[in-house]
């Protein structure tokens, strides 16, 4: 059987285009064929699953969005542990050149020794937890087989889970007890630095607080003195004006007051001032969003969960619910017992030395396993 030339000369033409057009494709980036080679899997698993519904749609089409932002997290993370040790440094630099002079120089020595103490201890407060809330690893499930007890298995690590555990995009890999992912700690909140986060949040809500009340009327008094040299330098610059001497030693002893002699307005005042007003604001406005942070993590501690478990047993009460039935915690050991496993107390004198003071102690049990529903009311003695 003879083939018609033209035949052939069509099957050559054929053949090389097909061959171009894969050596067209094969041209193009390796991360554009990837995440085309992902879409049409994305697109053959919505189309040939018996079991997908809304729910399925809607994470797959969003995965891109969802590892975005847990990418962009990640990277964030570091710059807001910078954010974070350069204003709380910035307050700290503010309240030892401004602030402890005034202290030293106007109040009584009962006031000053108070001063001294609360603010010293705040700081060390802080610094302590931030920094072993940042290092301390939350505690993650053994990725070998083992005699752990689980109860579930992972769909993304391919591991099981204890009781507790949940999977960290940001960090891509599971968390044991896991409360949240923090971005100002670049760290998962999770059974081993839970306490260090929160003690960090509530020393950091009590020394703005501190700042606040105690900075208030020099807040004001550097308000209406940044007013002042607004209005007198409009309508006649150049005019002395009076500045805190006290801060800065200008005034001789015994005169405070913003009507005493004239000084020559400089560059040192207008600093002195703003940096006050940054001060008070800053940590005014710091107070209240960390105050009900804290809050509401000390209401979840109180009932023995987490920020996870409280949207998962939100659900199951309402389930329970319909059904004429109480749904009950089996983590929740009782208000006054939640918080001494959460704290570490286990002794009356750690009340002091574990809570009051800074303690690197391991926080109760393994993350591993946990009881439920303990027959003794009392799980730690005092």
């Amino acid at each position: 059987m003879r083939c018609c030339p033209s035949s052939v000369l069509h099957l050559l033409r054929c053949v090389r285009l097909r061959s171009s057009a894969r050596r067209g494709r094969s041209r193009l980036p390796l991360w554009i064929r990837e995440i085309w080679a992902y879409i049409r899997l994305l697109v053959h698993s919505l189309c040939f699953s018996s079991l997908t519904d809304s729910d399925v749609v809607f994470d797959s089409v969003f995965e891109p969005v969802f590892w975005t932002v847990d990418y962009v997290t990640r990277w964030f993370g570091t710059v807001f542990v910078c954010l974070v040790v350069i204003l709380t440094g910035s307050i700290m630099v503010i309240s030892y050149v401004v602030l402890l002079p005034l202290v030293l120089y106007k109040y009584s020595p009962l006031w000053i020794a108070w001063h001294l103490c609360y603010g010293n201890w705040i700081i060390v407060m802080i610094s302590f937890h931030y920094y072993k809330a940042i290092t301390t690893p939350p505690g993650y499930p053994p990725t070998e087989k083992n005699d752990t007890p689980f109860v579930s298995v992972c769909k993304k690590c391919i591991i099981p889970k204890p009781a507790r555990t949940h999977h960290c995009g940001i960090c891509n890999r599971c968390i044991l007890k896991m409360d949240h992912h923090c971005p100002w700690l670049n760290n998962c909140v999770g059974h081993f630095n839970h306490r260090y986060f929160f003690s960090f949040c509530l020393s950091m809500t009590l020394g703005c607080i501190y700042c606040s009340i105690s900075g208030r009327n020099l807040f004001l008094e550097a308000y209406n003195a940044l007013e002042h040299i607004k209005h007198l330098d409009m309508e006649k610059p150049g005019i002395p004006v009076t500045g805190m001497g006290l801060l800065i030693g200008l005034l001789p002893p015994g005169q405070t007051n913003f009507q005493t002699p004239a000084t020559p307005y400089t560059l040192k005042d207008k600093m002195i001032y703003k940096s006050i007003i940054y001060m008070w604001v800053l940590t005014s406005t710091a107070g209240v969003a960390l105050g009900a942070l804290t809050f509401w993590h000390a209401v979840l501690i109180s009932r023995g969960e987490t920020s996870i478990e409280r949207h998962t047993n939100s659900k199951e009460m309402k389930r329970m619910m319909k059904q004429g039935r109480v749904y009950r915690s089996p983590f929740n050991y009782g208000r006054l017992n939640n918080w001494k496993i959460f704290l570490g107390v286990e002794r009356t004198s750690h009340w002091v030395t574990r809570v009051l003071l800074p303690s690197g102690h391991a926080p109760h049990g393994n993350g591993l396993t946990w009881d439920a529903f303990p027959a003794r009311k009392d799980l730690t003695p005092v």
